[in-house]
């Protein structure tokens, strides 16, 4: 999503708003697979909101998806926490070279799309709500092709990246992107759960300018079994702002409705359901330690279910700050 308020005071502003990674590859290649995915129409940038509203981009800002939330090859979005993973959609298989350059890169992938910015297309000056390292999030690209019309402004500098370039943005600082030209730019862009091999493809005056508290490295995942599933299976009040990504830090928090909810087992996996609706779909993290799946750890869920108290903390993490609210629970 995409918001036309002030950049959040908590997002690193001590570095540049972009960085050229260590590596680089082969713009023909890129290209030919590029004319391959093609011959399929895309489609306009979507934007999904938290009622199920969609909206359409008004510019011509189309969009292929290599992997979207459930592999739906619809959704244009980046997706977010819910009850669906990122997974490849059937246009990945058609693209060896993209998919291999998939492969190789050190962290754990969102959304992948390839984003035609048509002639004439110009957005507005916004910023990406938490889509920065301080929430764990690293958006990467990959130009494909470019045109010099085409211009991206981070901050107010303009950057005109090149195809077979790989680059890192802060797009949660303000930017804007146009083309002025006649024909499209077409970038691979790569959403990402910030680790540290990650980090080591930043160039090293980068990572020499960085506070790594402005960081938040996410946890790998960690499988449960069956019963270790049902073990972590309870009932507990949680504040009705906590589920949505989108709350301010630290909102839940505050004095708030309280909502009914229970992490079960559904389908093989931990399910976090609100008020009776299936919101999450829960990942472990190590420590009975749950991220939403389709999120990073800016938001998780730890389960004790020991004794004859059982708890749930709830956690929000902006670079390595951390805040926590623990409530009581009961074992389903």
């Amino acid at each position: 999503m995409s918001i036309d308020n002030p950049l959040p005071p908590t997002a690193t502003t001590t570095v540049p708003p972009a960085a050229k990674l260590k590596r680089e590859y082969d713009a023909a290649r890129l290209q030919d697979d590029l004319r391959t995915l093609s011959e399929h129409v895309w489609s306009l940038q979507r934007s999904y909101a938290d009622d199920g509203t969609v909206t359409e981009a008004e510019i011509d800002w189309r969009c292929l998806s290599l992997r979207s939330a459930g592999a739906n090859l619809e959704r244009t979005d980046p997706g977010g926490p819910g009850l669906l993973e990122h997974e490849d959609t059937v246009w990945r298989e058609k693209a060896p070279y993209f998919s291999a350059l998939l492969a190789d890169i050190p962290a754990e992938l969102r959304a992948v799309r390839l984003l035609s910015l048509g002639p004439g297309a110009k957005s507005w000056l916004h910023n990406d709500t938490k889509y920065g390292p301080a929430w764990g999030n690293a958006r990467l690209h990959v130009p494909v092709t470019t045109c010099p019309g085409a211009k991206l402004f981070m901050e107010g500098t303009l950057h005109q990246w090149q195809p077979g370039e790989f680059w890192f943005g802060d797009f949660s600082r303000m930017h804007q992107v146009e083309n002025t030209d006649t024909v499209p730019r077409v970038h691979m862009v790569i959403d990402a759960l910030v680790s540290e091999e990650l980090l080591e493809l930043f160039p090293d005056e980068y990572l020499a300018d960085l506070d790594r508290d402005d960081v938040l490295v996410n946890k790998r995942r960690v499988p449960l079994s069956a019963e270790g599933l049902a073990a972590h299976s309870v009932a507990f009040d949680i504040p009705v702002s906590f589920p949505s990504w989108e709350e301010e830090d630290g909102q839940f928090l505050q004095p708030q409705e309280q909502a009914p909810a229970t992490a079960s087992v559904v389908d093989g996996a931990l399910v976090l359901t609100v008020a009776g609706k299936p919101t999450a779909k829960l990942i472990h993290t190590g420590g009975g330690e749950f991220r939403f799946a389709g999120w990073t750890d800016e938001r998780t869920i730890t389960i004790d279910p020991a004794g004859d108290s059982p708890t749930v903390t709830l956690r929000t993490r902006v670079g390595t700050a951390v805040r926590e609210l623990t409530v009581p629970a009961r074992a389903l």
